[in-house]
C-alpha cells in the first residue's frame, strides 16, 4: 500500500510542479521507476525459501480479485445495458 501512495504522490507532484517541456523525461523516469519495482519485488519473491508456496498463493489471490470484481461487474452492468440500450434502440425506431 505504501508503494501505491508514494506512486501516487509523484504522479501528483510530476503535475503541478514539472513544466510541460519536461513531460518526455518525466514519463521515462516513472517508467524506469516502475520496471525498478517490479524488478525489485520479483527478486524479493524469489529470494524466498518458500517460494513454490508463496507462488501459489500469490496466484489464488490473483484468481480471487480478478474474479470477483469481474464476475460482480457483469452482473451490475448487464441489467443497466438491457434497461438503457433497449430506450435508445425504441427512440430511433420511433423517430424514423
Amino acid at each position: 500500500m505504501d508503494v501505491i501512495i508514494i506512486m501516487c504522490a509523484g504522479i501528483l507532484v510530476s503535475k503541478i510542479f514539472f513544466p510541460i517541456k519536461w513531460k518526455r523525461i518525466n514519463e521515462l523516469l516513472q517508467l524506469i521507476c516502475t520496471l525498478l519495482l517490479i524488478f525489485s519485488m520479483g527478486v524479493m519473491l524469489g529470494s524466498r525459501e518458500n517460494f513454490p508456496d508463496t507462488i501459489t498463493t500469490l496466484g489464488f489471490q490473483s484468481i480471487l480479485f480478478f474474479l470477483i470484481p469481474s464476475v460482480f461487474s457483469v452482473i451490475a452492468v448487464y441489467p443497466l445495458t438491457k434497461i438503457f440500450l433497449n430506450n435508445k434502440k425504441g427512440k430511433g425506431k420511433d423517430e424514423d
